[in-house]
């Protein structure tokens, strides 16, 4: 078991640590995964960050969401959340609205635009997760979930 990394990148010498074999383990292991995820979303001209923007529009529902609570939902970080929402909002995927009490509050909505998109990515989404993953039983993948929300540490 393990070593395969070492083969994938051509390294000679072992690495330095099982805590950076692990680190580059995760990371190589993440840009397998996204390269997927990527592909599915191309055709629909949609980052990955942004698909995950308008999942949390489609799951707040009509009440929206101020744009600073997005990046406290978003699963990965992105320090320029409004240059996202500008371009989603430009191709009428979402919609922005000043809040009439506290001006300073920009609500966030997901569009029917936005909405008819991610309904056409539900299931072929789901199905690029199941085949990435087809050839792992599902005990094993509770316990990868355990063990990666142990790496993150405690809140």
């Amino acid at each position: 078991m393990g070593g395969k990394l070492l083969k994938e990148i051509h390294k000679v010498r072992p690495f330095d640590s099982v805590q950076q074999e692990l680190f580059l383990n995760l990371i190589r292991t993440a840009d397998h995964l996204m390269r997927g995820f990527e592909g599915l979303l191309k055709p629909y001209n949609l980052s990955p960050t942004q698909y995950n923007i308008l999942r949390i529009l489609r799951g707040v529902g009509e009440c929206g969401i101020p744009c600073k609570g997005i990046g406290e939902h978003l699963i990965t970080r992105d320090p320029d959340i409004t240059r996202l929402l500008d371009r989603l909002e430009g191709r009428n995927l979402l919609t922005r609205q000043r809040d009439t009490k506290d001006r300073r509050v920009v609500s966030t909505r997901i569009t029917a635009e936005g909405a008819k998109i991610l309904k056409e990515l539900d299931k072929p989404v789901l199905e690029m997760h199941r085949s990435q993953l087809a050839h792992v039983a599902e005990m094993k993948i509770a316990q990868l979930i355990d063990l990666l929300e142990e790496v993150r540490g405690p809140e």
